[in-house]
C-alpha cells in the first residue's frame, strides 16, 4: 500500500469516528437536557410534545420527523449524504438509549449542572459530526434547501422553521424554560470553537518520485459547515458554501 493510500484511509477513518462520535454525542447531549427539566433545544421542544401526545419515545420520534424532513428535500433536489441518513437513526437512539441509562434528577442544584453538561456536550458533539464533513443533518438541509428554493436569506428562513417548530412543541407540551435560552446564546460560540478544535486537515494525495510533480491538494466532499444561529438544534457554522452541512436536529 503506497503512503499516500495509507493516509487517505486513516483519514477517512478518522472522519468516520468523528461522524459518529458525534452524532452519539449529540444524542446523549439532548438527553441530559431532557433530564435537566430546564428547557430543550428547538426541535427538541417539538419531539418532546410529540412524545407526550403519542406516548412513543422521545429518541423515536426524532427518527421519525428527521425521516419525514428528509422526505422534503425530494421537491427541493436535495442530495443526502452518509452523514444525513446517520444523523436520522443514529441521534435518536443515543438518545433514549442515555434515557434509559441516566434517571430523573432531582433539586435544582444538580439539574442546572446537568443542564450545563449538556449544552456544552452538544457544542463537542456539533464541532465532531459537522468537521467530519458528510452531509448536512436533515433538517439544516430543509433550511439550505428553503433558502435556495425561495431566495430568503439562512437567517430569515432558519428563524422562521425553528419558531414554528418551538411553538408547536410547545402547545403539545414541550419543555420550554431557562435551557431554552442559553443553549440559543451558547451553541454558536460552542460550535465555532470546538469545529477549529476537531477541524481535519485535507488529506495528502501528492505522489513522490524523482521527477513527479506535487499535485493539488483536494479536500474531501465538504459537508456540513455553518454558523449555528441560535436557537438552533444540530446548528449551523456561517452561510454553508454548496454542500455544506451544519447542525442535526
Amino acid at each position: 500500500m503506497s503512503r499516500t493510500t495509507a493516509r487517505s484511509t486513516t483519514h477517512l477513518t478518522r472522519r468516520l469516528v468523528q461522524l459518529y462520535a458525534g452524532l452519539t454525542l449529540y444524542g446523549a447531549s439532548s438527553a441530559l437536557l431532557v433530564r435537566a427539566e430546564l428547557g430543550l433545544e428547538p426541535w427538541g421542544v417539538l419531539h418532546q410534545g410529540l412524545a407526550e401526545l403519542t406516548g412513543i419515545s422521545i429518541g423515536v420520534v426524532s427518527i421519525i420527523v428527521g425521516a419525514i424532513v428528509l422526505l422534503l428535500w425530494i421537491p427541493m433536489r436535495q442530495r443526502p449524504g452518509l452523514g444525513t441518513v446517520s444523523n436520522v437513526f443514529v441521534v435518536g437512539l443515543a438518545m433514549d438509549g442515555t434515557l434509559a441509562l441516566v434517571g430523573e434528577v432531582d433539586g435544582l442544584g444538580a439539574r442546572i449542572p446537568v443542564m450545563l453538561l449538556g449544552i456544552v456536550l452538544n457544542g463537542v458533539a456539533t464541532g465532531l459530526y459537522i468537521a467530519a464533513r458528510f452531509g448536512p443533518g436533515p433538517r439544516d438541509g430543509l433550511m439550505t434547501g428553503l433558502n435556495r428554493v425561495t431566495g430568503r436569506s439562512v437567517r430569515l428562513v432558519r428563524t422562521a422553521i425553528e419558531v414554528a417548530v418551538v411553538v408547536t412543541g410547545f402547545l403539545l407540551g414541550g419543555s420550554l424554560g431557562a435551557g431554552t435560552v442559553l443553549y440559543a446564546l451558547a451553541i454558536g460560540p460552542l460550535a465555532q470553537l470546538f469545529l477549529r478544535v476537531f477541524q481535519l486537515p485535507a488529506p495528502a494525495t501528492t505522489t513522490t518520485g524523482p521527477s513527479a510533480p506535487a499535485l493539488p491538494t483536494t479536500a474531501a466532499p465538504p459537508s456540513e459547515a455553518a454558523t449555528p444561529t441560535p436557537p438552533a438544534g444540530p446548528a449551523p457554522v456561517a452561510t454553508p458554501p454548496s454542500g455544506q452541512a451544519i447542525l442535526p436536529q
